[in-house]
């Protein structure tokens, strides 16, 4: 048999029973879930910066990485909203490699997606209740969105899932902001064709039961860069892409037009240290064209403890073992770069 069944799942409400949000998380849920709708429906003119480590790996770093973001939004809180990503799903694309947290709760052993979901909640729980700023992860796999989607502030579709129908139609079913990175191959209308899915409504299979989704309007666009049929990276940040998605979104009367830019993937042709300078890049064109201003809602930002990427087993605490990531330092910097230039 080329399927085996190594152990029943849990409900997800069996799951959240087990692990339930305390009632102050979910009151700072909802206060920050207003904040950031406000500023995708053009009532709040901050900027939003969704920064942290490309995975989420051990719950103690993150958590301490997410302590310091704390006390710098308190400083930079008029400028720039500022939500954590605690990435606990990492897509492969040759389907080799440390998968997340979801995966592997202990990068050094085997397995156990009983235990990952119980620790990317735990790890959700704990970073919110802690520090009241709900995070970002990647809807890698849909039908495991519900065992978080009580907590999550914000949602990302990746570049090989934005095509998939079950990613769109789901999307389509949340409250919360949901970003369309363009695909690997940069086609534009892939993107846009899967936001206007997800903003209309549907009816579809879900875990089991036939539903009806409402719609979601915050669905909009992330631009992440793009590679060619050779394998090279192209970056799409530039002033001329980032018009010419504008003038789509304006074309094709999409709702609360938005792009957040991704500094690194295929933008930065991969080199972690150059996220820097495409945000200042971004910042100058969004300053010098009005529709720029508007539409451009924020950045994503890769960054962790320690500057740079290690191997599983390195055991460098705070340190990526996926992508390499900015230094805290660098980041630090980075964030009051940004609110002195929104």
């Amino acid at each position: 048999m080329s399927m085996k069944f190594i152990q029943e799942i849990p409900s997800v409400e069996e799951i959240i029973a087990q692990m339930p949000l305390p009632e102050q998380a979910k009151n700072a849920k909802l206060n920050r879930d207003n904040a950031i709708k406000k500023i995708f429906e053009n009532e709040d003119q901050r900027l939003l910066l969704i920064i942290g480590p490309c995975s989420a790996d051990n719950e103690d770093s993150v958590c301490e990485y997410i302590s310091r973001l704390a006390t710098i939004q308190e400083k930079v809180a008029e400028q720039i909203l500022i939500i954590p990503r605690i990435y606990t799903n990492k897509p492969r694309t040759t389907g080799e490699g440390y998968k997340g947290m979801v995966h592997q709760p202990d990068p050094s052993k085997e397995p156990d997606l009983l235990m990952g979901i119980k620790a990317i909640r735990k790890l959700h729980i704990r970073a919110l209740s802690e520090y009241y700023m709900p995070a970002a992860d990647e809807m890698l796999y849909p039908e495991n969105y519900t065992f978080l989607s009580d907590i999550l502030g914000y949602v990302a579709i990746g570049a090989r899932s934005v095509e998939n129908q079950q990613h769109r139609l789901t999307s389509s079913g949340i409250d919360t902001p949901v970003g369309m990175k363009n695909p690997t191959s940069g086609d534009f209308s892939v993107m846009l064709n899967s936001i206007r899915a997800a903003q209309n409504c549907h009816s579809f299979i879900y875990n089991g039961w036939e539903i009806e989704t409402s719609g979601n309007p915050l669905t909009h666009a992330i631009l992440r860069g793009a590679v060619d049929s050779y394998g090279r990276n192209i970056p799409n940040y530039h002033y001329e892409d980032l018009i010419r998605v504008a003038n789509e979104y304006e074309k094709q009367q999409l709702l609360n037009p938005a792009i957040i830019v991704d500094t690194n993937h295929a933008n930065s042709m991969k080199c972690f240290s150059e996220q820097p300078r495409i945000t200042r890049e971004v910042l100058t064109s969004r300053k010098d064209n009005p529709l720029l201003k508007k539409i451009i809602k924020g950045l994503m930002v890769e960054s962790y403890l320690v500057e740079g990427n290690q191997g599983i087993g390195a055991n460098i605490y705070g340190k990526s073992i996926t992508d390499a990531c900015l230094g805290w330092a660098e980041t630090e910097r980075l964030i009051y770069y940004i609110a002195e230039n929104v």
